[in-house]
C-alpha cells in the first residue's frame, strides 16, 4: 500500500517557487493545491515522500503533529518524519488536503485508510468539529455497511491496515453488514420461490441447478484468505444456507488454487506459494458445512489431494477422509486414485489414505444414515421400512469400487501384501454378495508378485469365499496355476457340488442338500494338516485334485448329454401331448439353468469377461 513515488495524473502547472523544493521528491501533485504565496515551514516525510507544508492548518487539526509543534517550541520543528502512517503518502496526502479545507471524496476505496489515518494522526472531535476521524467512520456507518460490494472492498483495503483496523472495529462493522445483507438476500430469494401448488399448499420451488441466487459468493473471492476466513466463519454463524457456504469456498479454492489445478504439483515459483496454498486448504476445510451436500464429493477429494500434495496438517486430511468416507457410495474409481508424493519406494498412489476413508465408512453410524435418508425430499423416505436398506446398497456399491480399486493397484510393485489384505477386509464380510471382483484383483496381484510364498498365497487366497464365486469366475480359478493348491481344490470340489446338486434327480425338493458324506469329506480336507507331514499333505492335494478334475469332467459330460437328451424329450413332447410328463421334467430342468450352467460357457478363461452377466445371478447364489 505505501507508495513511495506519485504519478501526475492532474494537468501540468509551471514549475513551483524555489522554496517550494526542498528535495529532489518534491516534484509531486501536492503542489497544485498548497499555498504558492506562503513559504513552507515545516517538512514531513511519509515512506520517503517529501512535503513542504504549513504549521497552522495541520495544528488546528492534527492533534498529533500538535504535540509535536508544542514540544519543541523552544527549537521551532521545521521536519517531522511520521514512520509507519497507515495507508502510506497517498493517504497522508488526503489528511493534508482535509486540513487545508480542499474537497475530495470519500469513498469504500479510501474510507478505512482515511479511518486509521485520522486515528494515527489524532484527528478528532477533540481539536475541530467534524474532523476528519467522525467524517470517515460517519461515512462508515451510514453508506458502506448499508451496501454488500462496498463492505467487501473496504475489508480488501483494510488487509494492509491490520491490526489497526481492526482496533477501530472497522473489520467488524463491514463483516457484520456482509453477515445480514447475504441473510437478507436469502430470505428475499426464498420468498420469491414461495409458490401455490395446484392444492392451493404454500411450497417452495425447486432451484434451477447452476443456478446461484447468491450473486454476493464470487464478490467475497477477492478477500485474502485471512479476511475470506473470518466473514464465511460469520456467514457461517448467521445461518446462511450451507450450499451457498460451499458454494462460494469452491469458488475461493478455484481462484487461490489455479497453482494447483493448472502445474499438478510442479511447482514452479518455490516454496512460497505452496506456503499460501497450504493455508487456503486447510482454511476452506475449517470451513465446510457439517451437511453433506454442501459441496460434491469431487471437490472434497480435489481437497485432499491438494492436502497431500502440500502436506497440509494430519488433522486437515483426517477430516477430509471422515467427510469422503460418510458419502463413499458416490464415489468413482478415479477418485480413489489419490497420487502419493512421499519417498521414492512407497506406491504410486496413497493406499493409506483410502484404506482410512474405507474404515471411516465402515464404522459410520447407520442411525445417521436412515435419518438422513427419512428426511430427503425426493421420495427415497419411503424406503426406511426396511432400515438396512439404504446402507446395504451403499455396502455393494462400495465393495465393488473397492475390488476395481484393488485390481488397479495390484500391479504396483512397491505395494505390500499387508496393506493389499487391509484395504480387502477394511469391509465387513456381507459387503460383497459376489467374490468375483476380489478374485480378479487377487488373480493380478499374484500375476504381478511372483516371488510370494506358498504361505503369503494362502493369506491372500483366504480373502475369497469360493462358495461366492460366479460358475465362470469359478471356472477360471479351477484352471487358475496361480493359486495355492488347497485353494483349487475347495473350488473345485465346490464346482462338483455344483453340478451333483444340479444333477441330482431324486432331490428335487426346494433344498437340495449335499449326502451326508460331502460334507464330513470337505472338514477332512481342511483338516490333513494336523496329522500329515507337509509333503504328504501336498501328496494327498494333489491326489484329490486329480479326482476332483476326473469327477468335473464327468459330470460335465453328464450334463452335455441330460441337455441334449432334454432338446429330443422337447421334440418328442411336442408330438405327443404328456403334460404331466412335460411339466415335471421342465421343473428339473429349471434346477439346472439356477445356476447358469450351460455348456457353451463352461471353458470361459477369464472371469472378469463375464463379470457384467453375474449381476443377474446374485440372488439366486446368495440364498
Amino acid at each position: 500500500m505505501d507508495n513511495h513515488h506519485y504519478h501526475h495524473h492532474h494537468h501540468h502547472h509551471p514549475p513551483p517557487q524555489p522554496q517550494l523544493t526542498p528535495a529532489k521528491s518534491s516534484r509531486q501533485r501536492y503542489n497544485e493545491w498548497i499555498f504558492r504565496d506562503v513559504p513552507s515551514d515545516i517538512t514531513i516525510e511519509v515512506n520517503g515522500a517529501i512535503f513542504g507544508l504549513h504549521k497552522f492548518p495541520l495544528v488546528s487539526r492534527c492533534g498529533r503533529i500538535r504535540k509535536l509543534v508544542a514540544d519543541h517550541r523552544d527549537n521551532a520543528i521545521s521536519k517531522v518524519e511520521l514512520l509507519s502512517l497507515p495507508g502510506g503518502a497517498e493517504t497522508f496526502e488526503l489528511a493534508a488536503k482535509f486540513c487545508y479545507g480542499i474537497n475530495f471524496e470519500i469513498t469504500s476505496l479510501n474510507v478505512a485508510q482515511l479511518c486509521c489515518v485520522a486515528d494515527y494522526l489524532e484527528m478528532t472531535e477533540k481539536f475541530s468539529s467534524r474532523n476528519l476521524g467522525s467524517r470517515a467512520n460517519e461515512y462508515l456507518d451510514t453508506v458502506v455497511t448499508k451496501n454488500l460490494e462496498m463492505s467487501v472492498e473496504v475489508l480488501k483495503q483494510s488487509e494492509n491496515l491490520l491490526p489497526l483496523a481492526d482496533d477501530l472495529k472497522i473489520i467488524s462493522r463491514c463483516i457484520d453488514a456482509i453477515a445480514s445483507k447475504a441473510c437478507v438476500e436469502q430470505i428475499a430469494s426464498s420468498f420469491s420461490r414461495l409458490e401455490y401448488s395446484s392444492s392451493g399448499r404454500l411450497h417452495m420451488s425447486r432451484q434451477v441447478k447452476g443456478e446461484s441466487t447468491d450473486w454476493w459468493i464470487k464478490d467475497l473471492s477477492v478477500l485474502r484468505v485471512d479476511m475470506y476466513q473470518r466473514v464465511m466463519s460469520a456467514l457461517k454463524c448467521r445461518g446462511v444456507r450451507p450450499e451457498s457456504i460451499g458454494e462460494s469456498l469452491m469458488s475461493y479454492a478455484e481462484k487461490e488454487l489455479t497453482g494447483l489445478y493448472n502445474l499438478n504439483g510442479k511447482k514452479a515459483d518455490g516454496r512460497g506459494a505452496s506456503a499460501h496454498e497450504r493455508i487456503v486448504v486447510e482454511t476452506i476445510v475449517g470451513l465446510l458445512p457439517v451437511e453433506k451436500p454442501a459441496v460434491p464429493l469431487s471437490f472434497l477429494f480435489g481437497l485432499l489431494r491438494a492436502a497431500v500434495m502440500l502436506n497440509c496438517m494430519g488433522s486437515c486430511r483426517l477430516d477430509l477422509e471422515r467427510r469422503i468416507g460418510s458419502q463413499l457410495d458416490s464415489a468413482t474409481l478415479d477418485d480413489l486414485l489419490i497420487p502419493s508424493l512421499r519417498h521414492a519406494d512407497d506406491t504410486l498412489f496413497d493406499v493409506d489414505a483410502v484404506h482410512r476413508i474405507l474404515v471411516n465408512f465402515s464404522q459410520q453410524d447407520d442411525s445417521d444414515d436412515e435419518m438422513e435418508d427419512g428426511d430427503a425430499g425426493d421420495g427415497s423416505g419411503f424406503e426406511s421400512d426396511e432400515p438396512d436398506s439404504p446402507s446395504q446398497t451403499a455396502l455393494v456399491k462400495v465393495s465393488k469400487l473397492v475390488d476395481s480399486y484393488l485390481a488397479e493397484i495390484a500391479p504396483e510393485i512397491n505395494l505390500k501384501l499387508s496393506k493389499f489384505i487391509a484395504v480387502a477386509e477394511s469391509l465387513p464380510a456381507h459387503a460383497r454378495t459376489v467374490h468375483d471382483g476380489l478374485y480378479r484383483s487377487i488373480d493380478v496381484y499374484l500375476k504381478a508378485h511372483q516371488g510370494l510364498s506358498e504361505c503369503e498365497k494362502k493369506k491372500l487366497c483366504k480373502l475369497i469365499d469360493f462358495n461366492k464365486l460366479s460358475p465362470e469366475a469359478g471356472a477360471h480359478a479351477a484352471q487358475n496355476e496361480r493359486l495355492p493348491l488347497q485353494s483349487i481344490v475347495q473350488v473345485l470340489y465346490i464346482e462338483q457340488l455344483r453340478l451333483r446338486n444340479a444333477l441330482c434327480c431324486n432331490n428335487f425338493d426346494d433344498n437340495p442338500k449335499p449326502p451326508p458324506h460331502y460334507q464330513s469329506w470337505r472338514i477332512n480336507s481342511g483338516g490333513l494338516s494336523a496329522a500329515m507331514s507337509p509333503k504328504d499333505n501336498y501328496a494327498s492335494l494333489r491326489r484329490e485334485n486329480r479326482e476332483l478334475k476326473l469327477e468335473l469332467t464327468r459330470l460335465r459330460m453328464r450334463l452335455n448329454d441330460f441337455e441334449k437328451e432334454h432338446v429330443c424329450m422337447k421334440r418328442s413332447m411336442e408330438k405327443s401331448s404328456s403334460h404331466n410328463f412335460m411339466s415335471s421334467f421342465s421343473k428339473k430342468i429349471s434346477k439346472l439353468n439356477l445356476f447358469g450352467l450351460s455348456s457353451s460357457s463352461r471353458g470361459s478363461s477369464s472371469p472378469s469377461r463375464h463379470s457384467q452377466r453375474t449381476d443377474s445371478k446374485v440372488t439366486v447364489r446368495t440364498e
